[in-house]
């Protein structure tokens, strides 16, 4: 951050009083800017035993799978959010059923907001941000492809749970770093 957006004078970073994180601070109004974390909210789509992944149209990770998911809007609620991006990503309607899911990526400033949806109709679609929409039985999820370290935990957890016939809150820390891209051989 350059500039002030109250005022519009430069910023300068510094330890405001009585707080103890480096911030960016105004230079002629003395406006405080923090910078927070983001909220992700996410759906687990779920028909018949089957669920609902996104092959992603958009970079990063183009190509690869994940449940429908992006940043909250100012106005909604996190459910809102999740049905909202389900029906963006996935031309499907679902139900709100339940939390999943808080995992936390520190790192990058990012909270995901995981929720369980149960698919109104068998009816979905390709949306903007995505080139294929598919029904997954849990057994056939295509692990190698997917598109964050996140979206395959809360997956992994998932299936563990639809398996053993309950499911629990989970919370966590995800490092979701990703991998570096490979050097081609010279």
């Amino acid at each position: 951050m350059k500039f002030c957006s109250t005022c519009g004078a430069p910023v300068s970073q510094k330890i405001p009083a009585g707080d103890n994180v480096l911030r960016y601070v105004c230079d002629h109004c003395h406006a405080i800017h923090y910078h927070n974390p983001k909220i992700v909210a996410g759906c687990i789509p779920e028909w018949e035993g089957q669920i609902l992944l996104c092959r992603r149209g958009i970079e990063p990770r183009l190509g690869l799978w994940t449940f429908p998911a992006g940043f909250m809007e100012i106005g909604e609620t996190t459910e809102e959010a999740a049905a909202r991006e389900t029906k963006e990503e996935a031309l499907a309607d679902v139900e709100i059923t339940a939390l999943y899911a808080v995992l936390s990526m520190p790192h990058i400033g990012q909270v995901y907001m995981v929720f369980r949806g149960r698919m109104l109709t068998p009816e979905f679609g390709v949306g903007t941000e995505s080139l294929e929409v598919r029904l997954f039985p849990r057994h056939a999820i295509p692990w190698d492809g997917m598109a964050f370290p996140v979206v395959t935990e809360a997956l992994r957890r998932y299936v563990k749970d639809a398996e053993d016939g309950q499911f629990s809150l989970h919370l966590a820390s995800v490092n979701d770093r990703m991998p570096p891209e490979p050097v081609p051989d010279l």
